[in-house]
């Protein structure tokens, strides 16, 4: 159900995942089956775990969260495979939460969703910070499809947050994602036209 720690895809190529509970492993199987139709796909091969929850990608940037699912020695073989089509991986610590996206997640070009309380926002420089209601802990994780931003129903304070910064809200019921901190994005694999 959360396809999106099995793999990570960009415009160049897909990356299977070496999620980190072992138990999840056998599902990057199928998806790199389905993935290879579509981009050239490389893998984490290991001994460091890569869950694609933690995988970031804003613009030629990949941030990646060292939490307790993604090792630094997971980050650093990404770093490897995503090299030749000259995207930097930059590593950002988590605290509090499972996965980097239940902290923060893109929303428009250079615009991130940010919980400041379970990610340094200095880790993001440069780019422009949106920060969640402080009382909407888990508001951060939102799926940007274009111009349009899929963001759960139960945070309407953030959402309306993100109304007056200009973007075009679609809330949906995610509450039985949330009871295994699943968010909005953890349920896709967006593969754009090349």
């Amino acid at each position: 159900m959360f396809v999106e720690d099995t793999a990570l895809v960009l415009e160049e190529l897909a990356v299977i995942t070496r999620p980190g509970a072992a138990s999840r492993r056998p599902e990057t199987e199928s998806v790199a089956a389905a993935l290879e139709a579509f981009r050239p796909v490389q893998r984490i091969g290991g001994p460091g775990t890569l869950d694609g929850g933690d995988v970031l990608h804003a613009g030629r940037s990949l941030f990646v969260g060292i939490s307790g699912r993604t090792t630094r020695a997971g980050a650093e073989e990404l770093a490897r495979l995503v090299a030749p089509a000259k995207y930097q991986v930059r590593i950002v610590p988590v605290q509090g939460c499972l996965h980097l996206k239940s902290a923060v997640t893109e929303v428009g070009d250079a615009t991130l969703l940010i919980n400041p309380a379970w990610v340094d926002p200095a880790s993001f420089a440069g780019l422009r910070l949106i920060p969640i209601d402080p009382r909407e802990a888990f508001a951060a994780n939102a799926l940007r499809i274009g111009d349009l931003v899929i963001h759960a129903a139960a945070f309407p304070r953030t959402a309306a947050r993100l109304r007056a910064e200009g973007f075009e809200v679609r809330e949906v019921e995610a509450d039985e994602l949330a009871k295994a901190e699943g968010g909005v994005t953890c349920c896709s694999l967006l593969v754009a036209d090349g």
